[in-house]
Formats: structure tokens, sequence, C-alpha cells
């Protein structure tokens, strides 16, 4: 089944609720007024006005992209060794200020957020600090700021090693001249066989993030990069086990390549929405509350996630042309994913096995099931070992006939082993005909990856383990700061890093005066962690800024700026900038 699961999505700070601001802007679009799209979030925090300054110093902003990227990105990672977040620490300390100097990308943004926009994807996909840092990197190494000797000198072997084999599978598809059936599915299996994995898995991310970015150029070149992506690069993505990765890279491609297709299956699925919100969306709220108020379930497990997913543009099309289904009977448009956590103790698998039935049974009281689509993989497995319960249930309500959700339930250790087999079986979907193939292969991925693993574990760790606890992953930057370990950051320690990032000493000073809050000349570990929260209240409001944005730009451009706005868009423009 070919669904998506959006895994990570931009969070917003929440803080307590804060009184509108009295001006709303009015667009009269005929009988329909838009109101203004957004209420700004101000709290009244001194360094915003204060210490505005800090941002406008070289050194300042740089610190601040420095710990802001820093932060997102491990955040997004989860547990990390101690020597993976120093190599991530390197990566950035090197590239930010050479990415400051890049002039924009081709797609008019800057360079900087090109390459955190590659590192986050990575980060999404779990992918370990020497993908991550390689991707932070490529920007640079691409514009011949720093060459891969250099980064092999200064950040690593490994990451040297990533960059250099991205830029040979880059080049792959220019091996043949006629892309049809045959000769891709030959790149494809030559890119499994003789590169690394992690660096294919680079080089799709690199391809996804061109592919959001495709609109400046002229439609012929947009419809030659899609096909290459839907022959190659899509088929690839699946076959390493990167769904998610693989659907939107067909998505795209499928709008580029057939737009009024794309926009009639798009229409159709965008349907099945109540009102301004998915459909998918509420049912995920309404299953989520009733598990977590289920006090049987509650003495079973200590946590409960739910996913929602809708069903590619591209594999619907699919399905109503070569399988020549109806609308009405494809059926799994909607869908939920539910992952249990059981509780601890020597009967855990027998306890998550009770939980899942249990949430089976919280979901009929919720919806009608539909007995003939249920799957009891639990009770009987699959012969990969697969385990997990499928239904499906009817949501039509008011008369209103909907298509059927499928929900499928699991505990948390089901679905990392139904992670782990996906790669054999997508291996083996996507053109890998032989299945010896397809198991030697995932063999060669595994022990890359594991080989990885151990070269990320040289450098000594401040724990017993060499794994952070999450009690320790809040002051990580601060660690790797305090260079002696006094627990304190001097202002030497501060001028070594704006050093590294290219910026004079006198902004370091500037910069301890402004968060040295008992004047000793030092910053504890609790006045950076104030810098930090300010750094990520900052990010939160830029966050907000280009959601505003985006919405406005919708809007806008909707509208006849000829006639019916009685509110110009520069008008508004300086409205909201005041």
């Amino acid at each position: 089944m070919e669904l998506y699961y959006p895994r990570h999505h931009n969070r917003l700070l929440h803080q307590e609720p804060i009184p509108k601001t009295h001006d709303r802007v009015r667009i009269v679009l005929g009988t329909v007024t838009l109101q203004r799209c957004c209420t700004q979030r101000i709290r009244r925090l001194g360094f915003l006005k204060t210490r505005s300054f800090l941002l406008e110093q070289t050194g300042g902003k740089m610190v601040v992209e420095l710990v802001g990227a820093f932060n997102e990105l491990t955040e997004r990672m989860g547990m990390l060794s101690s020597s993976g977040s120093q190599l991530l620490f390197k990566a950035l300390k090197l590239s930010i200020p050479l990415l400051h100097a890049l002039p924009l990308t081709p797609d008019g943004r800057s360079s900087l957020s090109r390459a955190l926009s590659i590192s986050l994807l990575l980060a999404d996909l779990q992918m370990d600090a020497e993908v991550i840092s390689a991707g932070i990197l490529r920007p640079v190494v691409e514009a011949g700021a720093v060459s891969i000797l250099d980064v092999r000198n200064q950040i690593g072997t490994g990451t040297a090693h990533l960059l250099h084999e991205s830029l040979r599978v880059m080049k792959v598809p220019s091996k043949v001249d006629v892309l049809d059936d045959g000769s891709a599915a030959a790149l494809r299996k030559f890119c499994l066989t003789f590169y690394d994995m992690r660096a294919v898995i680079l080089d799709l991310v690199l391809r996804l993030d061109m592919m959001r970015h495709l609109g400046y150029l002229p439609r012929y070149q947009q419809q030659s990069i899609s096909l290459e992506v839907m022959k190659i690069h899509a088929p690839l993505a699946h076959a390493v086990g990167t769904n998610w990765l693989s659907l939107e890279l067909e998505d795209l491609s499928f709008q580029y390549l057939f737009p009024h297709s794309y926009l009639y299956v798009d229409t159709w699925l965008k349907s099945h929405e109540s009102g301004s919100k998915p459909l998918v969306d509420v049912y995920k709220e309404q299953l989520l509350q009733s598990l977590r108020v289920d006090p049987l379930l509650a003495g079973m497990v200590v946590d409960v996630s739910v996913d929602g997913r809708y069903k590619s543009r591209f594999s619907t099309m699919k399905k109503l042309l070569k399988d020549g289904r109806k609308p009405e009977q494809v059926h799994d448009v909607l869908g939920l994913r539910v992952i249990l956590e059981p509780r601890s103790g020597e009967d855990m698998a027998e306890v998550g096995e009770s939980a899942c039935y249990r949430t089976r049974e919280v979901v009929q009281s919720l919806w009608k099931e539909m007995p003939h689509r249920t799957k009891d993989y639990i009770a009987r497995p699959k012969a990969n070992g697969y385990r997990s319960l499928h239904m499906a249930v009817d949501v039509s309500d008011s008369g209103k006939s909907r298509p059927l959700m499928e929900i499928q339930i699991r505990t948390k250790e089901m679905d990392m082993l139904a992670d782990a087999g996906t790669a054999s079986h997508s291996l083996y979907k996507s053109g890998l005909t032989d299945p010896e193939e397809a198991k030697r292969l995932k063999a060669i991925m595994m022990a890359a990856a594991e080989f990885a693993a151990l070269r990320l574990q040289d450098i000594p760790s401040t724990n017993h383990g060499g794994i952070e606890t999450e009690q320790s992953q809040s002051d990580r930057v601060f660690r790797l700061l305090d260079k002696n370990g006094d627990g304190r950051i001097n202002i030497e320690e501060l001028m070594e890093v704006m050093e590294e990032l290219g910026a004079p000493g006198e902004d370091a000073r500037e910069m301890m005066q402004l968060l040295d809050a008992n004047s000793d000349g030092s910053l504890s570990s609790d006045e950076f962690d104030f810098f930090q929260r300010q750094v990520e209240f900052m990010r939160n409001f830029e966050d907000e800024d280009e959601l505003c944005k985006a919405v406005l730009n919708e809007k806008l451009q909707i509208a006849d700026s000829g006639s019916l706005i009685q509110v110009s868009a520069e008008d508004l423009s300086s409205r909201l900038g005041n």
C-alpha cells in the first residue's frame, strides 16, 4: 500500500495567550472578506529590543544560526553519540560562513537555506551524523568553496567519502543515452550494487529538494528532470526503504509531467476534507482522544501515537487507470496507523498484543468495521515475520458516502520489525526480480550502516554508555563550546568559535556582555540555556512569518489585482511590516 506517513513537521512554540493586535487588515474580494491571516504573538521579552543588534553583528548572527541549526537537527535525530555531536558541530562551523558568502541558488533561496533543508530531510530519515554533515557541506563543495580534501582534513574521512560517492551517484543518469525501462532498471541496480547506500540516500534527498523548487525552470526542463526522477530515483528511493520519499518524488514528477491529470486526481482527493481541515486529521484526533481516555488501555501501555496518511496522487492515478477501478472502489485513500508502547515487564510482548486487540475494540466503538477487510497478522504473522492488525472502517456520516478508512494497529517493536523488513521487500518490488539478489543487497546495506555506526564511536564519550541521555541532550551545544570542561564558557572559548565562523573578536566580547547576566566574565549553563531559548523563540517567529506569507501570497494571486482588491499588495505589505 502506497500511502504517505508524514514524519516531522515544523514545530511552533506555544506561549501563554497574548491579546490580539487591534489592527485588522481587510481585503474585499467581491462579497468575500479576507481577514488578516494571522494574529501576531508578541511577548514582552527585553532581549528583543535591547539586544536586537546581536543579530546584526556578523559573529552574533552566525552563532545564533549555528545554535539554531544544531538544535533543530539534533532534536530530529533523537539520541546521538558524543562523537556524532562533535562531527555535526564541526560541519556546521565550517559550512555556515562559507554558505553566507555564496550567491542565491537559481530558485531564489539562500545557499544556507538550501543546505539546512537538505540536512533536515536527512535527519527526518534518521541518517547518521556523517550523512547529515555531508548534506550540509554538499552545496559548499558543489560551489567549489571547499574541496573534498579540505573536508577530509577538517571534518573526517567518512564525510569526505560520502561527498565523493554522492557526486559519483549524481552522474549515473548520464551513463545512458536513452532512458527506457531497461536502461533505467540497469542504472538502479548499478547504484544499489556499487555505491554506499548512504550516498545514494543523500543523492535522493538532493533530488527531492530540487523537485520541491523546480518552478523557476522552463517547462521542457521540468519535464525532462521529472522523467528522470520518475524512472530512476523514485523507484530507487523505494528500493532503499525510504518509501515516503519515493512517494513524494513520484507525486512531484507526476505533477510536472501530467499537470492536468494531476489536478483532477488532486481535486478528487482534496474533496475528502471537512471544511478547511483534512478528514484524516479529524479522524486521527478523534481516535487518539478515545484511546487516551480508555482505562483498560491505560493499564497496558505507557504511550500511544496515531499517524495519519493520504494516498499519493500518482498511486491513485495508477489504480484508477491501470486497474480500471471506479473512484468509489479506491478504498485506501484514508488511513491511520496506531503505534502502542506496552508497559515493561516479563510479559511485555503479551501485554502488547492485548493492547492491540483492545485498540481494535475502541475503533469498533467509533466506526463500523468492514469484517471482510480485517486481517490479523498478529495471530497469523506473514512469512517474513510481519505482525500487525489491519482493519477497514466505514466513516460515512450524515448520509454522505466516503471511502473506507484503513487502520493499522501494532506495537512499537512490531513497527520497528516491519520497517527493518521493508528493505528486502522494496528491493524486490522496485525491479530486482531475484529475491536472493535482493537479500544480498540488503546485507550490503546493513553492513555499511553497521560500519558507519562503529566509526562514529571512535571519539570518547562524556558518559559511560557513549550515548547521550535525554536529560543531557539539552546542553549539547554548551558542552561543545566548553572546551576545557570547567562548566563555564569563557571569553577565549567564545572568541575561538567566533573566529572559526569568520567573525571578529570584538563580536565575542559584545556577545559575552549581553549574555553574562551576573557579569562574572563567563557564561554558565543557565545563562547559555536562556540564550538558546531566545534563539528558539526567534526561529518560531520566522516560521510563523513564512506561513503567513505563503497564505497571503496564495490569496492575493487568486484575486484580480486590477479591480477587486481594495487594498493593494504593496499597501498590505507595508501595513503588516508596521
